[in-house]
């Protein structure tokens, strides 16, 4: 082989490893929080896996950019008095959501989680004791809190939970995100959050629309906690606000809806 020809091939070998180590790089997820970057009010934010990564896994963060819809989900660890109110708004401006729940709050309210279920919102799974996830390496134990949380469920309800997921504190681990699809669910992040879950520290009502108003954008997936009464006091006229911008609401179950 000539130099010149040897010279071309080995350039040729330094390129495709360089394009694989890209790929690799892009493809691979690592283990961590959920976390988003806001680059622009208005705009949908760059989460710390971009939906391609994600949608290996029927995982998603954020809807269809093209459209105004807002998807509306709420996390619950335990009942402060603010979640009948949440309902009253939702079913006011006939606003589907979701409620990821835990264990200890299908058991100590399950007339609330009936009625969720009855108005026709999702009840995901956020597992039964809200462990951190990525720590369960042991698919039989990683399974287990979430169908456990599933038999709860129906014994409540009389009726099979959606298969929506959404990690504890958003704690999350590419094998976590296979066991869950292994599992048959869909596991939900976020494009839109603020800190709400203080009891001892709320926000005020400016606070929280100066957070919320300007980082809406279209495909948003909004995670509030429905313990905040902050947000039960606000909800209404959020839900109007953006109604008038010309959002609709929409079900998760659109996340994962083939677009034409």
């Amino acid at each position: 082989m000539r130099k010149r020809d040897l010279l071309i091939l080995l350039g040729s070998i330094a390129a495709a490893a360089a394009v694989a180590l890209s790929v690799f790089a892009t493809s691979a997820l690592s283990t961590g929080s959920w976390g988003l970057s806001f680059r622009q009010e208005g705009t949908p934010p760059v989460g710390n896996a971009g939906q391609d990564q994600l949608r290996r896994y029927d995982a998603a963060y954020l809807g269809d950019t093209s459209q105004k819809v807002i998807y509306l989900t709420f996390d619950a660890g335990y009942e402060c008095g603010s979640t009948a109110k949440i309902l009253d708004v939702l079913k006011q401006h006939q606003a589907p959501a979701a409620f990821f729940l835990v264990g200890s709050y299908i058991e100590k309210n399950a007339d609330l989680v009936r009625r969720m279920a009855e108005e026709g919102h999702i009840v995901g799974n956020h597992t039964m004791h809200h462990y951190d996830m990525s720590k369960l390496s042991d698919k039989d134990a990683f399974a287990k809190e979430l169908t456990d949380l599933e038999t709860l469920y129906k014994e409540i309800t009389g009726k099979d939970m959606e298969k929506y997921y959404r990690p504890p504190q958003g704690i999350y681990s590419e094998k976590n995100l296979k066991m869950a699809q292994e599992l048959g669910y869909k596991t939900v992040f976020w494009s839109l959050a603020y800190v709400d879950w203080l009891q001892d520290d709320q926000p005020t009502r400016q606070q929280a629309l100066n957070k919320l108003l300007p980082r809406m954008h279209p495909g948003a997936v909004l995670l509030l906690h429905s313990t905040s009464q902050t947000n039960a006091e606000i909800l209404d006229e959020l839900l109007t606000t953006w109604e008038a911008e010309g959002y609709r609401f929409a079900s998760i179950a659109e996340l994962f809806t083939p677009r034409s």
